[in-house]
């Protein structure tokens, strides 16, 4: 067996066991509830997520790994296809290998493919849209265009900015005389359509629900001020340097600059794969912050970019990459499993996502309330998952009506445990701390509260 699928098969076999020995983060405790209440759309993203998640919980059952199962799984075979992808988009140059092996030392796959978010597939149909057009390139057989549309589609229900996949591969077409004959040929408009007929649940479900998801989505703008755009910029910056590891981030900045300069359809694949994202996140900051997860998207056109740099650069620098990048997630794995690095647990974010979860939300068991419930949507997630048995967590609010969950009826009153003050506060019982052993992570207020008037229960495990 291939030396390189061994590796492979150790990494996927260790991020299969961090999976399944990390607790739940708040976001993935959301995308369960999800899970348990399949439908064609959902209040922040397409259901691609919840589909993952249910498919490991019928598998494993409803446990971390379960939840996880897919994202080591979808890992392992995004490598495979972005060897593929280097393979035929740069033929007999080993960018391939050197592309996965990149891909896979950067925190965005080393941590990300641990935890279950929609990023996960979207990362996992990018790379295979990326490989299909790859074949297409290779063979110019114009069948891969349905494939090259299966993925664009899946991208796309796996998370909205999956439509600059689309978007970049349109313009890639139309940018060059002879690509744009190509959109003579019915092919790459079946695949097309494919996409659309892919995405079209969500559509569908957005359209009898006023259009919500969209609506929250294409309204992440806030007014212009330049010193937040500036401190926006720079956290991005610093973001992406971090997720990609400093060495592996250098070797794609010069494999992107060098491109710029080669005219083959390869390259220019990904230039408009890497740049168009990358312009629309740096206009986003004009107007808000971007999440360091949302770029993920860039990594793997980058990394085949990265691949495609001159032997002797890659001679020089790349066992460096691959060694500082495994280093750093196993750092990250090392500091959330036992914590030994001296790292305040309110400054840390494994801490911050995943510390001291069953044993704070243990404590509001005894003695039993009616109900608990949280104006934050993943303390109430958290509490679902992890809650004391037996208790009632209720939700109430626009993110919960879209969901089929029971409703709640009565007068009772129960216990409200959120970051902020709940506007609805019958009686304040102090803050509570969630703790990294013996360290705060995350403060929390309490009070008593009546029944929300439009409470609906919350599933648990």
């Amino acid at each position: 067996m291939s030396p390189w699928l061994v590796a492979l098969g150790s990494l996927t076999a260790l991020r299969l066991l961090m999976a399944a020995l990390l607790p739940l983060s708040p976001d993935e405790a959301y995308y369960w509830i999800w899970s348990v209440h399949l439908q064609p759309g959902y209040f922040d993203h397409p259901p691609m997520v919840a589909l993952w998640i249910r498919a490991g919980t019928e598998l494993l059952g409803t446990n971390p790994l379960g939840v996880r199962l897919l994202g080591p799984l979808a890992a392992a075979a995004g490598s495979v296809l972005l060897w593929d992808a280097g393979e035929r988009l740069f033929p007999g140059r080993h960018a391939g290998l050197t592309a996965a092996a990149l891909f896979n030392a950067t925190l965005v796959v080393g941590v990300g493919s641990v935890l279950m978010t929609p990023d996960t597939p979207l990362i996992f149909f990018w790379t295979a849209c990326i490989a299909a057009t790859g074949r297409w390139l290779a063979s110019r057989d114009d069948r891969w265009w349905l494939a090259i549309g299966a993925a664009a589609g899946a991208a796309l229900l796996s998370k909205y900015t999956g439509l600059l996949l689309i978007a970049a591969i349109g313009l890639w077409l139309l940018t060059s005389g002879p690509r744009r004959l190509v959109l003579r040929s019915p092919w790459p408009w079946l695949g097309l359509v494919l996409a659309g007929a892919v995405f079209a649940p969500d559509i569908y479900w957005n359209a009898t629900h006023h259009w919500v998801s969209y609506l929250k989505q294409g309204g992440r703008v806030v007014a212009f001020d330049f010193g937040r755009s500036a401190q926006y910029l720079a956290e991005l910056i610093i973001g992406q340097l971090g997720l990609a590891t400093p060495l592996v981030a250098g070797l794609v900045a010069v494999g992107l600059w060098r491109l710029r300069r080669v005219h083959d359809d390869a390259a220019r694949l990904l230039l408009w794969l890497t740049l168009l994202p990358g312009v629309v996140f740096v206009e986003h900051v004009l107007s808000g912050r971007v999440e360091p997860n949302w770029p993920a998207i860039i990594f793997m056109p980058a990394c085949l970019a990265a691949a495609a740099l001159a032997p002797p650069l890659l001679d020089k620098w790349l066992r460096s990459a691959l060694g500082v990048g495994f280093a750093c997630t196993l750092v990250v794995y090392v500091q959330a499993l036992a914590a030994p690095f001296p790292i305040p647990a309110a400054q840390d974010p494994v801490a911050l996502q995943l510390s001291g979860w069953p044993e704070f939300l243990g404590q509001f068991g005894s003695p039993v309330p009616a109900f608990i419930t949280s104006e934050d949507y993943t303390t109430l997630a958290e509490l679902a998952w992890a809650g004391p048995p037996g208790v009632a967590i209720v939700a109430s609010g626009t993110r919960w009506h879209d969901l089929s969950l029971p409703v709640v009826s009565g007068t009772a009153s129960g216990l409200s445990v959120s970051r902020h003050i709940n506007g609805d506060c019958a009686m304040p019982l102090g803050t509570r701390n969630r703790m990294r052993g013996d360290d705060p992570a995350m403060s929390y207020y309490v009070c008593v509260v009546n029944t929300p008037p439009d409470a609906m229960r919350l599933p648990h495990p």
